[in-house]
């Protein structure tokens, strides 16, 4: 029997059989509708939660294989670009498709840093917010406030609009995640100083105090640049896809920005690195690892957290990266028992079979919160130096949605499990359900 490339489906209910095309290892959804009992009936659908096992668009961006442990941006390893790039080099790569020319890298950054700047009424908005707000509602908040400030972002079909309202985010992000930042800690805010280099400007921007300029440590620069090239896209993600879904309905780009960083905001996307730290600051001291990990086994409420990954399978690359950063940021920091115990977490586990067996290796989460905190940033701000660092994924698939011509605005569907039709009942004839 030749084989091609195609599915045969039988349906036991009518005794037809269909043929469908498969594509890259896919069969649209849509072929199922044609497996259908009757003229009356809908045809069939794929039921799939959470989007186990649905690809809802083609990309060019971000390929990972889970199974053995692969990243790569446009075709490029992960542990290349953060080892030579930086991250304006590895934004204009997920935006353009390739690496930059000198000229063309002068001129991104160039344009990024005349856009670093945010009107002074951003200032009195972030003002508004209680001292204790936490910094992902006010980035979150400031970030869709700027549609206001730029009403010609509706303009996303002409390239040169999506272009600037690009840059202006990569731009102003850092600035108002820096805002935030000082904002939380009673500080005046601080403007960015345009004669310094991203990563540097965005620590100008949160640390500078009196000093006629600052000049930020050498490892902490780096680090800020390893780890937002690690996190600058990651695929089809929950945030990555409501960045989709919500640009699907062709709003301005701030709109749909601001609906990644929400969705990042959830303990089980970008908050997960908090929960790391809260668990190693619970676990208290080193010789206490082995009791904590015989209660994760022992399924006595305690939890692994930093191990493991939807996607991974196998030890996420990212995590190789960040362990030895963590070693060079703690060089200038001084080693914490709080280390102390991530490294014997490590050890232990992948020692056990059980999370062996079960694939729970470290994901880049388990160091991130390490490092931000020995370099002095808050808990609750974590995910906001995520967020940054994202949102140059967040642009590219964002346009890449825009200008696939295939992509329509999102609208999943459903499997109803309510009631059938039933009749009004007036108010004095439903006391018979308090009964029942």
């Amino acid at each position: 029997m030749t084989a091609t490339n195609t599915l045969d489906i039988r349906d036991n209910r009518t005794g037809k059989s269909y043929t469908v095309p498969i594509t890259d290892g896919t069969i649209r959804a849509a072929d199922l509708r044609q497996v259908r009992v009757d003229d009356a009936d809908f045809g069939m659908m794929s039921y799939d939660p959470a989007f186990m096992n649905t690809a809802s668009c083609r990309s060019a961006i971000t390929f990972i294989d889970g199974d053995v442990g692969i990243l790569r941006y446009r075709g490029y390893p992960i542990e290349q670009l953060a080892e030579q790039a930086s991250f304006l080099e590895v934004a204009y790569l997920l935006r353009h498709g390739e690496l930059p020319t000198q000229s063309q890298y002068d001129s991104w950054v160039h344009d990024i840093t005349f856009h670093t700047y945010v009107h002074e009424n951003i200032k009195h908005f972030l003002e508004g917010f209680r001292y204790d707000a936490h910094p992902m509602s006010m980035l979150a908040s400031s970030v869709a406030a700027l549609s206001a400030f730029y009403p010609e972002a509706k303009h996303i079909t002409d390239d040169q609009s999506r272009y600037v309202s690009i840059i202006r985010l990569l731009a102003k992000l850092p600035t108002l995640a820096a805002f935030c930042y000082r904002h939380s800690k009673g500080l005046p805010f601080v403007y960015p100083d345009n004669d310094l280099l991203y990563c540097e400007n965005y620590l100008s921007m949160i640390a500078r105090m009196s000093e006629p300029k600052y000049e930020a440590h050498p490892a902490f620069v780096k680090a800020i640049e390893v780890l937002f090239i690690l996190h600058a896209d990651h695929e089809q993600n929950c945030s990555t896809s409501a960045v989709r879904a919500v640009g699907s309905s062709h709003v301005d780009p701030f709109s749909a920005v601001a609906a990644g960083i929400t969705a990042l905001y959830g303990p089980l996307h970008g908050g997960a690195n908090e929960q790391v730290l809260r668990m190693i600051e619970s676990i208290g001291h080193p010789k206490n690892v082995g009791a904590f990990i015989d209660e994760v086994k022992d399924g006595k409420g305690q939890r692994l957290m930093g191990f493991g990954h939807r996607v991974y399978k196998s030890y996420d690359p990212r995590a190789r990266i960040v362990k030895q950063l963590a070693y060079d940021v703690f060089k200038v920091t001084g080693m914490d028992k709080d280390l102390e115990i991530a490294l014997e977490l490590e050890r232990i586990a992948l020692a056990d079979d059980y999370f062996v067996s079960r694939k729970l290796y470290p994901n880049v989460d388990f160091y991130t919160g390490l490092i931000y905190r020995a370099m002095k940033f808050p808990t609750d701000y974590f995910t906001v130096l995520f967020a940054v660092a994202r949102t140059a994924g967040w642009l590219a698939q964002w346009e890449e949605m825009l200008l696939d011509k295939e992509q329509k605005i999102a609208r999943p569907r459903q499997v109803y499990t309510g009631y059938e039709e039933r009749p009004y009942t007036h108010q004095l004839d439903r006391s018979h359900r308090l009964k029942k």
